[in-house]
């Protein structure tokens, strides 16, 4: 708890897409020949090869991703070791951590948890890595203990 995390993973999948989408390319005119979401020059004549700077259409998401300097909130037991996991020092209410209705597109959770601030890759139910900083934490964002006050169970729906 109170301590800094790497999260490794891979990104919710998007499928193929073309260069505007995955690219932000602009698009050409509106009476451009044979399309308009597209490169208009993908190169000069020589290098006869089109080079790798060249944004062209292909998979977006499903990417490795490693996200650095993640703060731990809580670390909390299974339901069946502890089923008020989510009471607070503030908040005597008696309850787990799982909202009304579960959590969407994921159910209850039943096992051990780690509350994590912010966001981490990829869709529900996908394995993460959770390592230790590589880096010394030495920031007063990274040193500084965490209190929380109350942790809101209401429908996620």
């Amino acid at each position: 708890q109170d301590e800094m995390i790497d999260v490794i993973g891979a990104t919710k999948g998007k499928g193929f897409n073309g260069v505007v989408t995955r690219w932000g390319v602009t698009r050409l005119a509106r009476k451009s020949h044979r399309g308009l979401r597209k490169v208009a020059c993908i190169g000069s004549w020589h290098p006869a090869r089109v080079q790798f700077q060249v944004p062209r259409s292909g998979q977006r998401g499903y990417h490795h991703r490693t996200e650095i300097n993640k703060k731990i909130y809580r670390i909390g037991k299974a339901v069946k070791d502890d089923p008020n996991n989510a009471m607070t020092e503030n908040d005597l209410t008696e309850k787990s951590i799982t909202p009304i209705g579960g959590f969407s597109h994921y159910g209850e959770v039943n096992e051990d948890w780690v509350m994590v601030k912010g966001t981490v890759m990829g869709c529900r139910k996908r394995l993460i890595t959770l390592r230790k900083s590589l880096l010394p934490q030495v920031s007063r964002k990274a040193t500084e203990k965490v209190e929380l006050k109350f942790i809101d169970t209401a429908s996620k729906m």
